[in-house]
């Protein structure tokens, strides 16, 4: 064997070697980004934080603005998401009988716009001042005068244990950042689940984009949104949710990129997950785990 050969064998095992490393590391890294520390998923600082801004929650024009308009997005995430039947798509009601829990459900933005087309929805937030915000706020809403959500002050964790498999979809938009266990926060959202039953994430990802300009920029320069609302080393890539949801039997269906335009307050989908995604899974039936 010509000492040619040998150095190009040598040079192959070296990079092999520091694949393998590079693989198992960031396993690890993604395995203790979630470690459970507090066996709770709730932050009790992020939730105050929250709390603070009640009073402008149903403001479209305010300082959470940004997620009425969001909802251009992610309503029609989860009704075509949930439909299997196209005639249903025509109807006001497209999402009648399905029951919907909205996670981190705040003042009831989402939760209510889902009730309007039919979702029978359930909003479970952490903050008993936004689940009063968002009771009351469902009460002047005469478009959901019959089908109002329910909403719970209670953690994911707490409402999974008293309500295991039971509903055909969980909504976890903008609240995966904000928990203080990934790993639970996920897991205990999966429990919720129908077998069949899909999940919907959508939150920042972990970048130099979204650090720059989600956070910096977003926050700091432009006030699109509340100054601290986002703590970068708690933020998620779409690798490490797509990571959870699978240990948890799941499915991972699409992933979409998301952009937000100020000057426009227009939501539009991209090719890239730079800044923000969206990430549709299904829980898989038992046998099929």
């Amino acid at each position: 064997m010509t000492i040619n050969t040998l150095s190009l064998i040598r040079y192959a095992v070296i990079n092999i070697s520091q694949n393998v490393q590079i693989q198992s590391c960031l396993r690890r890294n993604i395995t203790s980004l979630s470690a459970s520390k507090a066996n709770t998923t709730v932050d009790k600082e992020d939730v105050n934080r929250h709390s603070k801004h009640m009073k402008a929650w149903w403001d479209p024009k305010g300082k959470l603005g940004v997620l009425h308009s969001f909802n251009m997005l992610r309503v029609p995430l989860v009704r075509d998401g949930l439909i299997s039947e196209p005639e249903k798509e025509k109807t006001l009601t497209p999402l009648a009988n399905k029951t919907i829990l909205d996670v981190g459900c705040g003042g009831g933005i989402l939760s209510e716009a889902l009730a309007r087309i039919g979702g029978v929805v359930t909003g479970v937030d952490a903050s008993e001042e936004l689940i009063e915000c968002a009771k009351r706020h469902s009460d002047l809403d005469e478009k959901i005068a019959h089908n109002k959500p329910a909403y719970f002050c209670s953690t994911i964790e707490h409402h999974a244990e008293e309500h295991p498999n039971r509903y055909d979809a969980v909504v976890a938009s903008e609240i995966i950042e904000h928990v203080a266990d990934t790993e639970l926060f996920v897991r205990a959202c999966v429990s919720c689940l129908k077998p069949g039953g899909r999940i919907f994430v959508t939150t920042p990802n972990r970048s130099l984009w979204t650090r720059v300009l989600g956070i910096y920029v977003a926050e700091y320069v432009m006030g699109m949104v509340p100054e601290g609302t986002h703590q970068y080393h708690k933020l998620t890539t779409p690798n490490e949710v797509s990571f959870l949801l699978e240990r948890n039997c799941c499915h991972v269906e699409l992933i979409h990129g998301m952009m937000y335009n100020p000057f426009s307050d227009k939501w539009s989908w991209v090719n890239s997950t730079k800044l923000m995604f969206a990430m549709q899974a299904i829980k898989l039936e038992p046998e099929l785990k």
